[in-house]
């Protein structure tokens, strides 16, 4: 008897972490599960938050009018203070979680390596603002911004079609695959739009806090423009040393930038007249950008950026291909997943961030690009 009832417990318990184990466990029926990963801590939560709260908005949206095919939402967000081994062991715990959905990550180096496990579990991914090409480069992931060599190519046809100026330098980080990546194709379109790059000045993670040599390098190059695929935080000194020396071109930026107004201890001043390469301008007077902007001004106390407007639009994109696909709560990621590729080839969205959207089968967006411009320590569209 005591050989029996061991040999019970053992069929159990074995039964019992088996069932633990599985990574694409089908959902109970009651809700579908959406994850989403992101930095909420570290130098990048500015994007992160902003794509946490956007999302939330356009949850509480759809569960209020009824979720997806009748089912409500469940949505759970973990922090990967843009690091890539966090942003795995992110995915790992909503793995845990039995998360059907996936939208993220944030930033482009850590979404390349969930993107590895994604498929590997073949979950379905949607990136509100991973812009390196790797983030879809399988079948099963897709994004909402645009790819960084989009973003290069858009910014010199930007540049060229509106006479914004014809003699460009160039400041990227070349330890970075987003800022290498929008420079390289900015570079090869640039002379198609009648422009001169006259300096392209780099610099490493290991070296970006003093600028004064590539700055320099642009004054002296008789640049009327400095095009910067790079973040805010460098641009911010950039912007600070390049008025100490008293250097005033048009200074001009992709999605990276955006945030550059709330740096703390900067001279918001200094950004007046930045132009911005990026899909979406808080002052618009749309219909949907305005009530977006008022929820999320009376929830966050802030205005929001586009990274909250990639997340929001990217949460409404899963709901249209979920009920193009016939999603039910109660399938595995993987069928789920099977089902929002092929959905996701055949929706048109009006979102935020673009009217008309579409996708094509390796995970890239159609939309027109847009520019604003800081005035008056505000966005404005062009």
């Amino acid at each position: 008897m005591k050989r029996f009832t061991s040999l019970m417990l053992a069929v159990v318990l074995g039964a019992t972490l088996l069932a633990g184990c599985g990574g694409n466990s089908a959902g109970s029926g009651d809700t579908l599960k959406i994850g989403g990963i992101g930095p909420v801590t570290g130098g990048a939560a500015v994007y992160g938050n902003a794509v946490k709260n956007g999302a939330q908005i356009a949850v509480d949206e759809i569960n209020a009018a009824g979720g997806i095919n009748g089912v409500k939402i469940e949505y759970k967000f973990e922090d990967d203070e843009h690091d890539a081994e966090k942003a795995v062991n992110a995915y790992n715990t909503l793995k845990d979680w039995n998360m059907q959905i996936l939208m993220g990550t944030v930033t482009s180096a850590p979404c390349v390596a969930v993107t590895e496990k994604t498929k590997e579990d073949n979950v379905f991914q949607l990136t509100p603002s991973g812009s390196s090409v790797p983030c879809t480069q399988y079948d099963n992931a897709f994004r909402i911004c645009f790819s960084d060599p989009n973003q290069g190519i858009a910014s010199a046809q930007y540049i060229g079609q509106n006479n914004v100026a014809s003699k460009v330098a160039v400041i990227y980080d070349s330890s970075d695959v987003y800022s290498s990546g929008i420079y390289e194709k900015f570079a090869a379109e640039a002379p198609n739009q009648g422009i001169e790059i006259v300096a392209a000045e780099a610099f490493t993670a290991d070296n970006k806090t003093d600028f004064t040599t590539q700055i320099q390098k642009a004054k002296d190059a008789g640049a009327e423009l400095v095009f910067l695929p790079i973040y805010y935080q460098e641009a911010t000194l950039i912007l600070s040393q390049a008025n100490t020396m008293g250097f005033a071109p048009i200074f001009f930026g992709c999605d990276g930038l955006d945030g550059i107004l709330g740096v703390e201890n900067f001279d918001t001043s200094l950004a007046e007249g930045v132009m911005l390469l990026t899909p979406f301008a808080a002052d618009a007077k749309d219909d949907l950008t305005a009530k977006f902007v008022k929820t999320y001004q009376e929830k966050y106390g802030e205005v929001p950026n586009q990274f909250a407007a990639d997340a929001y639009d990217a949460i409404y994109v899963i709901k249209a291909a979920a009920e193009k696909a016939g999603v039910k709560a109660d399938m595995d990621a993987s069928a789920i997943c099977e089902a929002m590729k092929t959905a996701m080839t055949q929706i048109s969205v009006d979102g935020l961030t673009g009217a008309g959207m579409t996708w094509t089968s390796d995970g890239e967006v159609n939309k027109a690009p847009k520019a604003v411009v800081i005035k008056d320590g505000v966005y404005v569209a062009l």
